[in-house]
């Protein structure tokens, strides 16, 4: 048998590893070419143990430069397919995501009754080639407050999905660009959304009798302070749009922060698919 190898031999397998490609030297007995398992012989082969006595065997084998160049040809083949695999996969997930849609879960009781916490949802977002949010449109968007970032790590995330941390809110379209938009309390105490002067009659919101006060103080009403809820009237500019939670007593909405810039739009929420006994659809624009 060949003696174990040397420092000068595995500097010269290595640069053989990394500089050819080509046939795998066969001296190494424990990694003789066999056919793949199926799926129940390598389950067989996991709870048999075997692998264990395997592993201890392919241990034993000499590290000769032979033995070396083989393994380290079958390491280089394997991360050659890994890397090709996790790279196939992103181009695929970042495409899906940006041309198709996406799966969110809903973390908050501000769209309630129509979404409720840990409902599942199938966000669409083909439809922006092509159409601008509509009234009742339900809408996942990043709000004023989240600061988005455009380098490629942080851009990455959020075109995979994968360790974003930017936070995305989920409202309803309310108003359209060029529209007046004014909450007026009402004397019945209900409060009511006005959208150029007129009532606007919404049959999907929890109650209107649960709205926020308005604040009496003109400072407190044009303060740029998101913890104080203001009542308009809103003017919305050409790229603008009113968003609201159905959940009126318990939604951080356009109400706090002001109008949503259209380019901050993520995809419009189409169905709940989970739980299943909450399974619907949630396509209801005004066309």
């Amino acid at each position: 048998m060949n003696e174990e190898i040397n420092f000068q031999e595995f500097v010269e397998g290595l640069k053989y590893i990394i500089s050819k490609e080509g046939d795998i030297p066969k001296d190494d007995p424990s990694l003789s070419d066999k056919p793949e398992k199926s799926l129940l012989e390598t389950v067989l082969y996991i709870l048999s143990l075997k692998f264990v006595s395997d592993f201890i065997k392919w241990c034993k084998v000499p590290m000769t430069k032979e033995v070396f160049i083989r393994r380290g040809k079958l390491t280089k083949r394997w991360l050659s397919e890994v890397v090709e695999t996790v790279v196939f996969v992103a181009v695929m997930v970042i495409l899906i995501r940006f041309f198709v849609g996406e799966i969110r879960w809903i973390p908050s009781g501000s769209m309630h009754p129509t979404l409720l916490e840990g409902d599942r949802i199938f966000v669409e977002r083909y439809s922006r080639f092509y159409s601008k949010p509509q009234r009742k449109d339900i809408m996942v968007f990043y709000p004023p407050s989240t600061k988005l970032s455009y380098n490629p790590f942080a851009l990455l995330a959020r075109l995979t999905g994968i360790f974003c941390k930017d936070v995305a809110y989920i409202k309803r379209v309310v108003g359209l660009p060029g529209e007046k938009i004014e909450i007026k309390h009402e004397a019945d105490g209900s409060t009511r959304v006005y959208i150029n002067d007129k009532k606007y009659e919404e049959d999907y919101i929890q109650s209107p009798y649960e709205y926020p006060m308005c604040p009496s103080d003109p400072a407190k009403a044009n303060a740029r302070d998101y913890s104080i809820m203001k009542c308009g009237p809103f003017i919305l500019k050409d790229d603008e749009y009113f968003m609201m939670g159905d959940n009126r007593g318990n939604s951080q909405d356009s109400r706090y922060w002001g109008p949503l810039k259209q380019d901050r739009f993520i995809g419009r929420a189409v169905t709940v698919f989970w739980p299943v006994r909450r399974t619907k659809k949630l396509t209801n624009s005004v066309k």
